[in-house]
Formats: structure tokens, C-alpha cells, sequence
């Protein structure tokens, strides 16, 4: 597919300046990132209602898994989000809406070790998640690219991730932020799509 730079780079340049390194007190191990419209935050265990409660829908889970969550897997993807960044420093985030702080779902960055074939295991995988009513409104773009522009500055590159065949809006959402098809691997016995997202080129100085 053809790479379209200007989509990439509208993608990745929604984080607000300096918004990066701004820790509330009350999670030193995880950045806050904010944007127009978001704040992604650490994950927390006051999420779990909310976080059950979006993976329980068919709108969500129909992409994910082809089932629904039950509450105590949700839990425990919880206490993943919170330990993969005490263990690794980088992971995933909570999104909210600065407006009234509703949760919208998460966006991140893991090292899951997936069992697939072939297998990327050593690689880091980007991944989203949104609760149905902010579908369609541009909150999945706006909380990738934040995510995206703070891994570039933090040196994770190159990043992963795999999505269904059927889920055509994930896709279009992966290549606007400058993922590009990788071919197929085989995950719990299934086929799904591999895209792979390298380090955007740090552009030439301008002669003066």
C-alpha cells in the first residue's frame, strides 16, 4: 500500500508539549499524556468497573477474542498493565476525556511474547481499546498518536501490531500512524494481519 506521510504525520503530533514527562504524585512509574480532547493516564484498580464492562461488549470483544471478558480476566489484564510498567517502563495507558474524566479505554505498548508463527516475541506491540460510544469520533487516532509520539521520544522502535482481517477500521487507524502491512501470522490457530511501525526519519537541519 501506497505510504501516505502526511496521514502518519497528522497521526503522532496531537500530544500536548511537555505533557510527557508530567507524573502525578500518585504514580511516579507511569507518565500522564495529554491532548486536545484526552488525557491518558496510569492504569488504575478503580478502572476495573469500567474496563468490564467495555470488554464485555460484543462491539469490542467481537474483534478481540470473539468473546466476552469475564470480570476476572479483566482484573488480571489490569494488574498486567500496572506491572509491565514497574517491570519494563513503558506499557499501558487509561484513556479519559479531559472534559468530565469519563473513561474512553486504553492504548499502549506491551511486550506480550505472543505464541505466534512466526513468532515476534522479542518485539514491543502496540494496542487500543475503546468503549463503544467514542467509536467513530477520532479519540482512537488522537490516543494512538500521543502514545506513538511519546514512544518515538522514548526510543521504542520498532513497534508491532497484529489485527483481525475483518476489523477494517483498526487497520485504516494503524496505517494512518504509520503502520505498514508485514505479512500474516498464525495465532491461536488463526491468521491475522501483522503491521510493523518503525521510528519515523528525524528530518535534515535547514541550511542557513
Amino acid at each position: 500500500m501506497r505510504r501516505n506521510d502526511g496521514a502518519h504525520d497528522r497521526c503522532v503530533m496531537h500530544v500536548i508539549a511537555g505533557s510527557s514527562t508530567r507524573q502525578p504524585a500518585s504514580s511516579p512509574w507511569a507518565p500522564t499524556l495529554e491532548t486536545a480532547r484526552l488525557h491518558l493516564v496510569p492504569p488504575a484498580v478503580a478502572d476495573l468497573e469500567d474496563a468490564a464492562a467495555m470488554w464485555a461488549h460484543p462491539a469490542v470483544y467481537g474483534m478481540i477474542g470473539g468473546r466476552p471478558f469475564t470480570r476476572e480476566e479483566v482484573w488480571q489484564r489490569l494488574l498486567r498493565y500496572i506491572g509491565h510498567w514497574h517491570l519494563l517502563g513503558y506499557g499501558t495507558w487509561t484513556i479519559r476525556a479531559r472534559q468530565d474524566g469519563a473513561y474512553l479505554g486504553s492504548v499502549g505498548l506491551m511486550l506480550s511474547r505472543r505464541a505466534t508463527i512466526p513468532s515476534f516475541e522479542d518485539e514491543v506491540e502496540a494496542g487500543w481499546t475503546l468503549v463503544p460510544h467514542a467509536h467513530g469520533q477520532g479519540y482512537a487516532r488522537e490516543a494512538l498518536g500521543a502514545m506513538l509520539t511519546w514512544a518515538d521520544a522514548n526510543g521504542i522502535a520498532p513497534v508491532l501490531c497484529i489485527i483481525d482481517d475483518a476489523n477494517l477500521p483498526s487497520i485504516r487507524l494503524a496505517e494512518r500512524c504509520g503502520f505498514r502491512p508485514a505479512g500474516t501470522v498464525q495465532y491461536r490457530e488463526q491468521p491475522v494481519r501483522l503491521f510493523r511501525r518503525e521510528k519515523p526519519p528525524v528530518p535534515p537541519l535547514m541550511e542557513l
